[in-house]
């Protein structure tokens, strides 16, 4: 009985949480040719060109009506997505990823290592998280391939620790009515947060904290234009949508950003593993 009201309670939890993270969020440019078109909290972008788009992320199955509407509100075409990419297999930005599929036809590019989360549609690194819609993978990521649509240059960077294959993307774009047009570098980072993992004697993924480590220390060195992350609340979105509404275009330029977005996360990271160690696991 007990297991029985913890497993609703769960349940009702994990709903408030999705119509919470589902609220809607009107499309707009971030700078150049990349857009927003997800929800108010589950990043989804497009790259645009003519030769054809590339879209990050899928959120929720639930997320995926509002994706579509808002690439059409943009004014551009479903079918004329590419490329499907996924920064993380976790139910939070891989359950649209069918749906999307299917509507826009574009072949899936993912991570080998989260390759069978994303086709059986369970975390294969945790037993705690929301099955989701699992998605065949079209193409396998090679760390540091750059995926290529067109003049879209996208590049690839491998930074596991929130999953084995969690991704991140860089690409530069211009826009004419920041800095006169030069090359902004763009920063698409994959989840650095623990958000409950077990990181101490975790045997589905072992080396999960020498991962984190790793990931820290490859993104170290870079100083991106722009640093935009999966979840909105994780680089203050509102707020910068908010500041570009009333006329400043360049409100998501702020090249001292990720360091210190870095940093916290790394702080926080390095608590979480030191509070694990003292209690022998989560």
């Amino acid at each position: 009985m007990i297991r029985t009201l913890a497993l609703i309670a769960l349940a009702a939890l994990q709903s408030d949480q999705r119509a919470e993270w589902n609220r809607p969020q009107a499309p707009f440019r971030i700078a150049g040719n990349l857009y927003y078109v997800g929800t108010s909290e589950l990043a989804a972008y497009l790259l645009t060109e003519s030769k054809g788009h590339v879209l990050i992320d899928g959120a929720m199955s639930e997320s995926v009506p509002q994706i579509r509407a808002n690439i059409r509100q943009l004014g551009f075409r479903e079918r004329d997505v590419k490329r499907l990419l996924i920064n993380h297999a976790h139910w939070d930005h891989a359950d649209g990823l069918a749906g999307l599929k299917a509507a826009t036809g574009a072949p899936l590019w993912a991570s080998g290592a989260d390759r069978r989360t994303l086709e059986t549609g369970r975390a294969t690194d945790r037993d705690d998280l929301t099955p989701f819609a699992p998605v065949k993978v079209d193409h396998v990521l090679k760390d540091g391939e750059v995926v290529e649509v067109g003049a879209t240059r996208i590049a690839t960077l491998a930074t596991p620790g929130h999953t084995a294959g969690c991704t991140s993307f860089t690409t530069t774009v211009r826009d004419p009515a920041i800095g006169r047009g030069r090359p902004l570098k763009v920063l698409l980072a994959c989840s650095l947060s623990v958000a409950d993992q077990r990181l101490v004697g975790n045997r589905r993924y072992p080396t999960a904290a020498a991962d984190f480590r790793r990931s820290f220390a490859r993104l170290a060195p870079m100083r991106p234009d722009i640093f935009v992350n999966f979840h909105a609340s994780a680089f203050d979105l509102a707020a910068k949508r908010a500041r570009q509404v009333k006329g400043n275009t360049a409100a998501f330029v702020d090249p001292s950003e990720w360091p210190r977005r870095l940093a916290a996360t790394k702080g926080a990271f390095e608590k979480e593993y030191a509070r694990q160690r003292a209690k022998g696991g989560v």
